[in-house]
């Protein structure tokens, strides 16, 4: 099987036996019943607050014994060639557990884009990585750039600033940084706006202006904005799914 575009939807899966591989990494995240699942040489479940990764051409098999539901994720092995490197299972901490449970809600309405899905599924991948990614392995001036992005996402950051830093052209800063991230630096910074954003919704204790200003917007009507072009919902909504 091929697929070169990533995908993020609700599926369920029979009783019966099955085994393949394909050639993009794939996501299985628990929303209703259980998944007994082989990933490679290890063997695991998907239920209650635990998640598949299978990295691509991994054989894996699968058998749902009863009444089921899930978050799939199908992504491209080009997007994020780091998502090998994750665990094949993975326990998820409450935080991942409501950002699971606000896919599910998003996948049940009709109408979500694809730019909204690659949205929340970058995310996804980034909260993953945080907490169970190994180190990549960088050239040394992206990983410069992406360190500085990192510590000062909150801060205005220019693309020409950002290749000086980094001791490359802004043409070679652009190639490099999407060739070995997926995305470009200011999609970068974006990513991580917005999960710091959601990290602070979540949590329910600062006001909407506050948390813009600790994720580098001036005013709090631009960072709903962006919130909600990334989302496509306003802040408010988040922070009420988290809860």
């Amino acid at each position: 099987m091929k697929q070169s575009n990533l995908m993020l939807e609700l599926r369920s899966y029979s009783s019966e036996n099955h085994s393949h591989h394909h050639d993009y990494h794939q996501l299985v995240l628990p929303v209703v019943g259980g998944l007994s699942m082989s990933v490679g040489c290890q063997e695991g479940e998907v239920s209650s607050q635990q998640i598949a990764v299978i990295a691509a051409g991994q054989e894996h098999g699968f058998a749902a014994p009863d009444q089921n539901l899930f978050v799939v994720a199908d992504v491209p092995a080009v997007l994020t060639p780091e998502l090998d490197r994750l665990p094949a299972f993975i326990k998820l901490d409450a935080a991942l557990v409501h950002y699971v449970s606000f896919l599910h809600n998003q996948l049940k309405k009709e109408g979500v884009s694809r730019s909204t899905e690659r949205q929340m599924l970058l995310l996804l991948i980034q909260l993953l990585h945080e907490r169970f990614g190994e180190a990549l392995n960088l050239d040394r001036r992206i990983d410069v750039a992406r360190n500085y992005l990192d510590k000062h996402f909150h801060e205005r950051v220019s693309h020409t600033q950002l290749a000086a830093i980094a001791n490359l052209s802004a043409r070679q800063l652009s190639e490099l940084f999407r060739r070995q991230l997926g995305m470009t630096p200011q999609q970068y910074l974006t990513e991580k706006r917005m999960q710091q954003a959601w990290r602070l919704l979540e949590r329910g204790e600062l006001s909407i202006q506050k948390i813009a200003d600790q994720v580098g917007y001036r005013s709090a009507a631009s960072f709903s904005d962006r919130f909600r072009k990334h989302f496509d919902h306003p802040p408010s909504y988040f922070r009420q799914i988290g809860k």
